[in-house]
């Protein structure tokens, strides 16, 4: 195999590697590669992105971050200086189906090229579906072991999910992962273990809530379930927890994130942006409900839920209970919203709870994810998060009982949509991204959570990397702890896709330090090759093993 690394600027200039240099964007070509055959290829594979991954940033590109909202001198004169260590989601189908680590010498490359670049570690599912596939309590560990080892070589951290839920069927969904086969045998035969909306319309992405203290599952309830799982996966993993697993992520709802499954998108259920439709509608939740409206003196409010919701595509004026003064305003409307989101907030409690036993003393901090629901967040309803679980209107706080719920066990207050800015909403949405992320910073701050954050949506531009540096800020007295970047594929090691992110992850571990960054590396240690030259076709086939 014939490997010939170009550098626009010689490995042996004598450039002062502190002095920026005034080289433009386009005198870095895009990467190809030569392939003289599949050994050699594989071969190849960590050494053109390890060498692409440590290549320098142009000093004019992390200049923008700075100056289009990255932490900068303003910061500074604030203190907060502090790092914000960096992680990056690997591919939902990591592990799949079959308990198998898909694309490992690939994935190794990645890990190498990530590091590299500062990143401080990576995030996995650790699939419910796919652990406890063959029958319950019959764990199979061993793909994950194997990550587990891959990361601690390549000196990278992991933050490890306990995916509670199902893949498929949501905004970024890429593969489908059912629950293990033999709770979906239990949800057949009782549906009522799912959620279900007014319309009698089951959803099978996470058990209801409803049921987590009943033994629904062969004799164990929901709750027993999710920590026998935990415990096994101490048990098998206690060497690893504190150091190289650093973190444990508690999935408590679709998508992993504390809430109802509210606005699925399979099947074109909900499209953005529906206020989403209330899930209380199965015989627990409705026990639940009946309960505590005999409790509250009104035993007719637990006949049913809410009549004049509307439906799942619909805008709050539209309805009788979100509009301006609708029915969410009322007594009844406080009573069953209360109730509502209470179910939510014990769901959350009594999951962290087990996890916070089961994992003490094993240098793993815990974290949930609170979902960012940004739309319709400048009306007086906030719809769109009551039907989610989050109680929040203009006149009541939702978000603070839920810090103040994380912070009692400890655990860290993962928050999504960092990266968007209001101005790039659609007008008709009623979106306020910035004023939402505003808002839980202020209840994290409150309540004394620690508050991390991560991108909504797959962003490579600099507009959303800056805005994920000005959030990063403790400008409201509180910054976050860490970030996580959703997600690492193939598009995020190509051309300036990469070298905005190499840029970013400068800005975050630096604490937004404008750094001086070599263009030319003197001291011949061959990290910097700005281009490697070779057949085009040969480069799309590898960045597809990717």
């Amino acid at each position: 195999m014939a490997l010939t690394l170009h550098s626009p600027t010689s490995f042996l200039s004598g450039v002062d590697s502190v002095k920026p240099h005034k080289a433009a964007d386009a005198d870095l070509p895009p990467i190809s590669v030569t392939l003289g055959s599949t050994r050699a290829g594989r071969r190849l594979r960590a050494k053109v992105i390890f060498a692409e991954a440590v290549a320098p940033v142009e000093p004019r590109t992390a200049e923008r971050f700075h100056r289009n909202g990255g932490p900068g001198s303003a910061a500074r004169g604030l203190g907060c200086d502090r790092r914000v260590p960096v992680y990056v989601m690997l591919p939902l189908d990591t592990v799949g189906m079959c308990g198998g680590l898909a694309r490992a010498r690939a994935l190794g490359a990645s890990m190498m090229a990530l590091r590299s670049a500062g990143v401080e570690g990576v995030m996995v599912d650790v699939w419910w579906g796919v652990v406890e596939r063959a029958g319950p309590g019959r764990y199979d560990w061993e793909a994950y072991g194997e990550l587990v080892r891959m990361a601690e070589r390549h000196g990278l951290k992991l933050q490890m999910v306990m995916s509670f839920h199902q893949c498929g069927g949501n905004v970024g969904d890429s593969c489908n992962i059912p629950l293990p086969p033999w709770v979906i045998e239990e949800m057949n035969q009782n549906p009522d273990i799912m959620y279900t909306d007014r319309s009698g319309r089951r959803n099978p992405e996470y058990i209801s809530l409803g049921c987590d203290t009943l033994p629904v599952l062969r004799g164990r309830t929901p709750i027993q379930v999710y920590s026998d799982y935990m415990q096994s996966f101490r048990d098998k993993f206690k060497d690893y927890l504190g150091n190289v697993i650093d973190e444990i992520q508690v999935g408590m709802g679709p998508c992993g994130e504390l809430r109802y499954p509210s606005y699925p998108e399979s099947n074109g259920i909900w499209k953005f942006p529906g206020i989403g439709e209330f899930q209380c509608y199965d015989k627990y939740m409705m026990v639940s409900l009946k309960a505590a409206a005999v409790a509250a003196g009104h035993e007719e409010w637990g006949r049913s839920g809410p009549h004049d919701t509307g439906h799942y595509k619909q805008f709050p004026e539209e309805t009788g209970f979100f509009r301006g003064e609708g029915t969410w305003n009322t007594e009844y409307g406080k009573f069953f919203l209360e109730w509502y989101s209470n179910k939510l907030l014990e769901h959350g409690d009594d999951i962290l709870a087990a996890a916070e036993g089961i994992f003490r003393g094993s240098g793993a901090k815990l974290s949930a994810k609170v979902a960012g629901i940004h739309w319709h967040f400048k009306t007086r309803s906030h719809a769109a998060e009551l039907t989610a679980g989050y109680y929040n209107t203009r006149h009541h706080n939702g978000y603070l009982p839920i810090a103040r719920m994380l912070a009692k066990r400890g655990a860290v207050m993962n928050f999504t949509c960092m990266e968007m800015r209001d101005e790039q909403q659609p007008g008709h949405a009623n979106c306020t991204p910035e004023s939402l992320v505003r808002q839980v910073k202020e209840a994290a701050k409150a309540a004394s959570a620690e508050l991390a954050g991560e991108n909504a949506l797959e962003r490579y531009d600099e507009a959303a990397y800056s805005q994920v540096l000005a959030t990063s800020r403790a400008d409201e007295g509180i910054g976050l702890s860490a970030f996580t970047y959703l997600r690492m594929n193939k598009k995020l090691f190509e051309g300036e896709n990469w070298r905005h992110f190499v840029a970013f992850v400068k800005g975050m571990t630096e604490g937004g330090r404008r750094v001086p960054l070599p263009r030319s590396d003197s001291g011949r240690s061959d990290l910097y090759v700005g281009s490697v030259i070779g057949d085009r076709k040969k480069k799309d086939k590898f960045f597809a093993a990717l």
